[in-house]
């Protein structure tokens, strides 16, 4: 039997729809096209990631940069400015003061450390897409600016208001303070010297023997002070070839009895010198200590001070200021050379400008300026009028403006004579006298009264008068206060000028001494104490120790 067509095609239908979902099932083409849409977005976020990420870093790294210079233009010794300041006025001009989240500063007198923070808001782009809507930029840095070097100079009043407890508190105070800066001090970076100072300055023999140019050198031991011209003044430097007078060594403060006869020039209460009260006297305890680092060498130097005679601050501090001064280099290599310096500060002084030094200068009183006198020039050293017969002891002055023959005075006995008076001795018991020779064995007012106003005077009243004339002409008046208020504060705006600190200390001392020393020091704030008694002392010089910390560290 033969089928209908349209039975007989319905099997092939069947099959060929068959064949192709067969087909279709098998075939791959076009299944690579989700995965490529898949690759393309991750594509497309990471670049997205990239540009967010050089977004941030970009930022990062110019607040980094900016951080950076900032800071260490604050951290920079050399700039007198607040360190704050310098640091947001830098941030400002790089236009990131938005960013700038914290400034720390921590400095002394020979370190400064600053510390920054920055923040910077990135805003991403892409990052949110991983739930990141913020992506902060941060940034920090750091910069130490240190001084290894530091030149020390103690420049002390030894005065005779300075007596008593006064002078024991400052030994204690100035003793604790060396030994608190020079502990630990192995690489001898820190040099400590001391200056005492009443009326004058004793420099010592080694110091005096480098000043080739001093005049009316009188020979006494351990009597070395120089009377500082006013040109001294102009600049801080003392040079070596400078011409400087010795001051005698002369009694010039104590009375005679003025009787109308002779006193023995044996006489210890009228006629032979005391120099009691003197202001430069023949010892090694008050005498300037050049530049050393032995604690002990130095305290015991301290713990010998003495107290005596009036006050010269200036001339402390003139000194003070020397030791400091780069002109003085030359002088401390054959110091250090000599042995009498340690050799490892031969080439001290450094420059004011050494980054990597810091001079001080501690200046304490308990007083002011008080004006003395001195025998002036021309009666220090050299010939004089004046023979001593060596046969008995006694003296005769030649007096040239007397008439002749008779011009020889004799005190002993009253009378003019036409020869010095020997005993009757030989020429070679005659000495006439050198100034320095009569200063030594006669005191000032016993040569004015016996020499000159018993002679020349012929009543009490021309006798007075001789007396007084013959005073004012071998003593004079070494400054008025006023000019050694000047004086000093030239030195000390030199120091200061050149870079260094000025700590003052005024030790119960009188309005005027606390003007002079508080005007003297680096500033009021930060660099005077105004010691009203012993414990205050000790705090100020404590205090200065802390002050100048963390000397053993390098820069």
């Amino acid at each position: 039997m033969t089928l209908p067509a349209a039975a007989a095609t319905r099997p092939s239908a069947l099959h060929a729809l068959t064949l192709r979902s067969r087909r279709f099932g098998a075939d791959e083409g076009g299944a690579l096209v989700y995965f490529g849409l898949v690759l393309f977005l991750l594509m497309v976020m990471i670049g997205g990631f990239a540009i967010d990420l050089m977004r941030y870093e970009q930022t990062r790294t110019r607040l980094q940069n900016a951080l950076d210079r900032c800071t260490l233009n604050a951290a920079a010794l050399s700039q007198r400015l607040d360190p704050t300041a310098v640091v947001n006025d830098c941030i400002a001009k790089s236009g990131l003061t938005q960013q700038l989240q914290s400034v720390i500063v921590e400095e002394g007198d020979n370190f400064r450390d600053v510390r920054t923070v920055g923040l910077a808001d990135t805003n991403p782009h892409f990052l949110h897409l991983m739930g990141l809507d913020k992506l902060d930029a941060r940034a920090n840095s750091r910069a130490v600016q240190r001084i290894s070097n530091v030149e020390i100079v103690l420049v002390l009043d030894v005065s005779g208001s300075m007596s008593g407890q006064k002078i024991i508190d400052l030994r204690a105070a100035a003793s604790k303070f060396v030994g608190d800066v020079l502990a630990g001090d192995d690489d001898n970076r820190v040099s400590v010297s001391i200056v005492p100072y009443n009326a004058q300055v004793n420099i010592g023999p080694v110091l005096r023997a480098k000043y080739v140019n001093t005049t009316d050198l009188h020979g006494v031991a351990n009597v070395n002070c120089l009377e500082i011209p006013v040109a001294a003044y102009a600049s801080a430097a003392m040079p070596a070839t400078a011409t400087m007078p010795m001051m005698a060594y002369a009694d010039i403060a104590n009375g005679t009895n003025r009787i109308n006869g002779i006193v023995a020039p044996t006489d210890t209460s009228y006629a032979l010198p005391n120099y009691a009260g003197a202001f430069c006297k023949p010892t090694t305890t008050n005498i300037l200590r050049l530049p050393g680092h032995d604690i002990g060498v130095l305290q015991g130097q301290i713990n010998a001070l003495q107290a005596g005679g009036n006050t010269s601050i200036t001339l402390g501090m003139k000194w003070g200021v020397t030791l400091l001064d780069p002109a003085m280099q030359p002088m401390f290599d054959q110091l250090a050379s000599s042995n009498d310096i340690p050799e490892s500060f031969a080439s001290r002084p450094f420059a004011y400008d050494d980054a990597e030094t810091m001079k001080i200068v501690i200046l304490m009183t308990d007083g002011e300026h008080v004006s003395h006198t001195r025998v002036a020039d021309g009666y220090k050293t050299g010939t004089s009028p004046i023979y001593k017969s060596l046969a008995d002891g006694n003296y005769s002055v030649f007096h040239a403006a007397r008439p002749a023959p008779n011009q020889f005075w004799v005190p002993h006995l009253g009378t003019w004579q036409a020869t010095a008076w020997n005993s009757g001795g030989t020429a070679a018991t005659l000495a006439r006298q050198n100034w320095e020779n009569v200063w030594a064995n006669l005191r000032l007012s016993y040569v004015a009264w016996q020499f000159y106003a018993r002679a020349l005077g012929t009543d009490t009243t021309t006798r007075n008068a001789v007396y007084s004339s013959t005073l004012n002409t071998i003593r004079t008046t070494f400054e008025t206060v006023p000019n050694m208020n000047a004086q000093l504060q030239t030195s000390c705006a030199q120091a200061k000028t050149n870079g260094v600190i000025v700590y003052g200390i005024a030790f119960e001392a009188p309005l005027n001494g606390q003007t002079q020393i508080s005007t003297c020091a680096s500033s009021v704030d930060n660099h005077y104490y105004n010691a009203t008694d012993g414990d205050k002392i000790k705090t100020a010089f404590d205090s200065i120790a802390a002050n100048i910390t963390q000397l053993r560290l390098t820069q």
